[in-house]
């Protein structure tokens, strides 16, 4: 089995990978956004905009970018907001 490093030393190629993944993530992004304010944010807008966003980008990163954009959607549909700061309401209380 091939040994993989977790953490080297930078190289040309390796800057040059993680560009072009950020310049995709970015088109996506960008992709994502202009759906989103053309379709607003109700169901259509919701679905349109992750999936023509990881249909504009191709292969595993345009596959990644659908994943994560339903899961960060359904998360936040299903959020229940536990974990939310004491209010203000009994200011009178030290």
């Amino acid at each position: 089995m091939a040994e993989t490093k977790a953490v080297g030393v930078p190289s040309v190629k390796g800057m040059k990978d993680s560009f072009t993944d950020f310049a995709l993530g970015a088109a996506g992004g960008l992709v994502y956004a202009l759906t989103s304010a053309i379709f607003g944010s109700g169901m259509i807008g919701a679905l349109a905009a992750p999936v023509l966003a990881g249909s504009i980008i191709k292969g595993t990163r345009g596959t990644v970018l659908s994943t994560i954009a339903g899961f960060m959607l359904l998360s936040g549909m299903f959020n229940t907001g536990t974990a939310q700061a004491a209010s203000g309401a009994n200011e009178g209380v030290m």
